[in-house]
């Protein structure tokens, strides 16, 4: 499978999943105002990311952290001049100067870095060669780094670049808040003798502020369910996200669970809700539930899928559009075993995604509608 086009028209999520849920094997080059990337994928996996919209490289990465000297950085670039088809971190390695364990974790860094700089590109031409691993004289990057021995999943990198977006944005406004704000003289001038600290703002009412805006010009359906899971994320330990049809779920996504390959084993769940009258029960009413989860053969597939324990309460939230439920929203706090706390700015948020649902569907048929009539 060959893949090119454009990101405004194609969003990056939209071409992760893709690769993602197809397992897929190759070489992704963008270029693009703000320059090229290149990602490689493996199974799936991002396993090779690197981008000249970032100022030095992994091995300038390992200077800055300490983790080599300056003559050895140094050397190796002069090899480097000599044998150009290897990276500075793999003679690195050859020299003995970094271990792999510590170019892995470091290159983990450097991979998140470079997915959360491309979020933030607006145009590019991009395209996918599928089992093309040779990279030599597919870009002019000047080093492509490491590659993992065990990759990245779309999914984490994806929630994890939004939220760090998320949170720079967040800081800005604060940081120009408080500059606006008038201080206080070192005498107490200014201070009201009745001012109170304000109470620390939950977080579902925090995450809520901070996603609605995003929720409101969503580019694909994809882009929705990740919205819902970043929203959940911060405020549950674990959560999986199904899609429901008539008579099953299957699993979409997940944040926080702690099993070996845990976004394929997520794809691969198929849950038979008309075997669960416990689950069959929360699509009829189409209300969320917060309590103790009922035992049947259906909800004992689901904990054993997901680690095989039990946990004390769960959070199931229906997601409805065009009034039927769509998808369900499972969280808990297996790991940690705090209660489950206030989640109305949750369920709002799931209310607003449920809509943003039914724009989405409403614009892919007047577009196929158009797409028809065009070639009539």
């Amino acid at each position: 499978m060959s893949l090119a086009g454009r990101l405004e028209d194609l969003a990056l999520a939209d071409i992760f999943q893709i690769l993602s849920v197809g397992r897929k094997t190759g070489t992704f080059i963008v270029n693009g105002s703000k320059g090229t990337a290149i990602i490689v994928f493996k199974n799936g996996m991002v396993v090779r990311a690197e981008t000249d919209d970032l100022k030095g490289t992994l091995a300038d990465n390992l200077l800055d952290a300490g983790l080599i000297k300056v003559t050895v950085l140094n050397m190796a670039v002069e090899i480097k001049k000599k044998l150009p088809s290897k990276s500075l971190a793999e003679i690195l390695s050859d020299f003995g100067s970094v271990s792999p364990e510590m170019l892995e974790k470091v290159t983990r860094k450097r991979i998140e870095r470079v997915i959360y700089r491309l979020l933030l590109w607006e145009d590019g031409d991009f395209q996918f060669e599928l089992d093309d691993m040779t990279l030599e004289g597919k870009t002019n990057l000047y080093d492509l780094g490491w590659e993992l021995l065990k990759g990245l999943s779309t999914e984490y990198l994806l929630m994890e670049g939004a939220r760090v977006a998320d949170e720079s944005t967040q800081s800005s406004y604060i940081s120009t808040y408080e500059f606006q704000e008038e201080a206080p003289s070192e005498e107490g001038e200014g201070w009201d003798e009745d001012w109170e600290t304000p109470a620390v703002e939950r977080k579902d009412i925090t995450a809520l502020k901070s996603l609605t805006q995003e929720l409101r010009f969503p580019t694909s359906t994809s882009e929705i369910t990740l919205l819902v899971l970043r929203f959940a994320s911060d405020i549950f330990h674990r959560g999986v996200l199904f899609m429901v049809g008539r008579n099953e779920m299957i699993g979409l996504g997940q944040f926080g669970l702690e099993i070996e390959q845990a976004d394929e084993r997520v794809r691969a769940t198929v849950l038979h809700t008309d075997k669960s009258p416990f689950l069959k029960k929360i699509i009829t009413e189409q209300m969320p539930y917060k309590g103790p989860m009922e035992k049947d053969d259906v909800t004992k597939k689901l904990m054993d899928d997901f680690g095989g324990v039990w946990p004390t309460d769960v959070a199931i939230f229906p997601v409805i559009a065009e009034g039927k439920v769509v998808a369900l929203l499972y969280c808990d706090n297996f790991s940690t075993g705090e209660q489950i706390r206030e989640t109305e700015g949750l369920d709002i948020f799931i209310s607003h995604a449920g809509l943003a649902l039914e724009k989405s569907l409403l614009q892919r048929r007047l577009h196929e509608m158009e797409t028809r009539k065009g070639s009539a």
